[in-house]
């Protein structure tokens, strides 16, 4: 699968029927500083189509993106920042279990940690939620050109302990180099294709008139 066609659709404070809802949904997850933004504007090749902030942990909204008219990308909010008080991360949570409880179309969640560093216990949080709610998931250890070759195995090892999973489940990621992309691109040109396989066809192009880019 390349990506050609992509459009903002919309951002919602929480999960709520939005245009074209019932295309299999993609969620992207992670700390709020993990490279969400970054991540996402590679792997469609715009380079503002997620805004970054340097402001960890102040998105608080759940942003759609149509992929092709065949998948709806959704960022979900950044998880762990630490200058967010404790009524402010309850209101994550409850936005994040709202989200997986009722999306019936959710098929792959992408989880982001950092491969220079252990996961912390918010990522192992986050690895335990998505097994709670039964969802498939697929690692991307994000910021792979920051370290060597010769380290890469011990890194992904030390995230495989951590969170419970196999090599093969983890992806490296640069959004610096591109490395992942094509990996990532393939596993999302499966899902649409057994999705489609299962009656849930791709939108009309004419009907993608969002614009591009973040309001």
């Amino acid at each position: 699968m390349e990506i050609n066609r992509v459009a903002f659709v919309t951002s919602m404070p929480g999960y709520r029927d939005y245009p074209g809802i019932g295309l299999p949904e993609v969620a992207v997850a992670g700390k709020s500083n993990v490279g969400k933004s970054s991540m996402i504007n590679c792997l469609c090749r715009r380079r503002k189509l997620a805004k970054t902030s340097s402001t960890p942990g102040k998105t608080r909204l759940l942003n759609v993106f149509d992929i092709e008219g065949r998948l709806r990308l959704i960022d979900l909010p950044g998880y762990g920042f630490a200058k967010v008080n404790k009524d402010e991360k309850q209101k994550w949570a409850r936005m994040m279990e709202g989200y997986f409880a009722d999306s019936s179309t959710l098929r792959l969640v992408l989880h982001l940690v950092d491969i220079r560093h252990e996961p912390t216990q918010d990522d192992k949080d986050m690895v335990g939620f998505l097994r709670a709610y039964g969802l498939p998931f697929t690692v991307i250890a994000t910021k792979a050109d920051k370290i060597s070759k010769a380290a890469r195995m011990r890194h992904v090892s030390m995230i495989c302990r951590a969170l419970q999973v196999q090599p093969w489940e983890v992806i490296p990621w640069s959004s610096e180099t591109g490395e992942g992309r094509e990996a990532v691109l393939a596993a999302l040109g499966k899902l649409a294709a057994d999705a489609e396989a299962e009656g849930m066809g791709a939108l009309d192009p004419k009907s993608m008139t969002c614009p591009s880019t973040l309001p």
